[in-house]
């Protein structure tokens, strides 16, 4: 038996798939930052100036972008 939790008052599951996704580019050198800045680029995808990725929009990516924000942009969200 399975149950399935709902988790928005439209009645999507808890962990479906938005659709949505975020472009985020490295813009600065995590060079003399603390570790941990260092490690949040590369668990975006990140670790070379200019390079890109497409993220999914989740709170877990949101809050890693908003540790680095001084480091990336976003490019632009697509809905």
């Amino acid at each position: 038996m399975t149950t399935e939790r709902t988790g928005g008052t439209d009645g999507t599951s808890v962990g479906a798939k938005s659709g949505k996704t975020l472009t985020v580019e490295q813009i600065a050198s995590p060079a003399r930052r603390p570790k941990i800045q260092e490690q949040t680029l590369i668990g975006l995808g990140l670790n070379k100036l200019r390079r890109r990725r497409t993220l999914e929009d989740t709170p877990a990516v949101r809050g890693m972008i908003h540790k680095v924000r001084h480091l990336v942009r976003v490019v632009d969200e697509k809905a």
